[in-house]
């Protein structure tokens, strides 16, 4: 994720998070239809919900909106 954020200049990101099982191939197929990116946050597995917050304060870290 981070090495993707890094080549992003766009100023909306959108962050799909899928469920536990992770998303079906339709469904990928079709995010990735509509422009989207796969990314992860590595090898460890969270919760939908952890890794939601996650994923949002990963990107808002590699866009420079925590920290200095």
């Amino acid at each position: 994720m981070k090495d993707y954020l890094s080549q992003v200049t766009a100023k909306r990101i959108v962050l799909l998070v899928g469920p536990e099982g992770g998303f079906s191939l339709d469904e990928a197929k079709a995010v990735a239809e509509a422009g989207g990116h796969s990314v992860t946050l590595g090898p460890r597995i969270l919760r939908a919900e952890t890794a939601a917050l996650a994923a949002l304060t990963v990107a808002q870290y590699a866009k420079g909106d925590l920290g200095a």
